[in-house]
């Protein structure tokens, strides 16, 4: 119940799902309450035009990507650990899997392993039944990392977990069996101030390797260059309001997850 309730309920606090309430809340008022279902209208406009707005997406996603940039070569350790995401299952008429934007992190863990930095890579991603359904993503994962040349006697799967806490306690058991500490972490940018926090809560020596980033330092600063970029940014766009709702998603999880103890 927990894993359905923090997909179905924050889809109501991001600018998309609660400018849809204020609307609905605003066609109940529009009769008896004129005045207020104005408001209501007003406050998703808002919402709208600032959630989808380039300036404040960068802003929001850039606080979260910067956090843990490595200022320092990456060093070896026991394992490479690659979180489950952006990897689509082979279903028909997908004559493979199929890499999405977070996908970056399977292809970095490659890279990463090919660079010799671990002797083994660590793929940890499950799949919900009634939401995506398919093989364990870390099955996916693995047929990717072996086209990319890691041999499939150095990958080892945790096909289970469900969210990024499930992530951490799996691969600590995996690490513990095989008396292994030190890793590193690769998932997104923008999810690494919460996973990295997880992980060292199960007391696991995380080195942050972050990948798939959204704002870099070209994007963060051309939109404010020119007149033409400045404009473009102003408008509402389905792709800075994505982001937008990526960062709240991340912010919102970090405090859920403290409140529940798991970092």
């Amino acid at each position: 119940m927990f894993l359905f309730l923090s997909k179905l309920l924050p889809l109501f606090v991001y600018p998309l799902g609660l400018s849809c309430l204020l609307l609905l809340l605003a066609l109940v008022l529009l009769w008896r309450k004129p005045r207020l279902a104005a408001l209501n209208i007003v406050l998703a406009l808002v919402l709208l035009l600032a959630g989808g707005n380039t300036w404040v997406a960068n802003q929001l996603v850039q606080s979260l990507e910067w956090q843990h940039i490595p200022t320092f070569r990456l060093p070896t350790a026991d394992a490479i650990v690659v979180l489950g995401g952006g990897i689509k299952p082979e279903t028909p008429p997908r004559p493979w899997v199929d890499v999405s934007e977070a996908g970056d992190r399977t292809l970095y863990g490659a890279q990463l392993y090919r660079e010799g930095k671990a002797p083994l890579v660590i793929l940890s991603g499950g799949r919900i039944d009634w939401k995506d359904g398919g093989p364990p993503e870390s099955a996916d994962m693995a047929k990717i990392v072996e086209a990319l040349g890691v041999p499939a006697t150095a990958i080892l799967q945790d096909p289970s977990s469900l969210n990024t806490y499930e992530n951490a306690v799996n691969v600590r058991q995996i690490l513990q069996e095989r008396n292994l500490n030190r890793v590193l972490l690769v998932t997104s940018a923008m999810h690494m101030p919460r996973s990295l926090k997880i992980f060292q809560k199960q007391g696991i020596e995380a080195i942050p390797a972050p990948t798939d980033f959204l704002v870099t330092e070209r994007n963060a600063e051309e939109a404010s260059q020119t007149t033409e970029g400045l404009v473009l940014s102003l408008i509402p766009d389905a792709e800075p309001l994505q982001q937008t709702t990526r960062a709240l998603k991340e912010y919102l999880g970090l405090v859920v997850y403290r409140l529940k103890g798991w970092l």
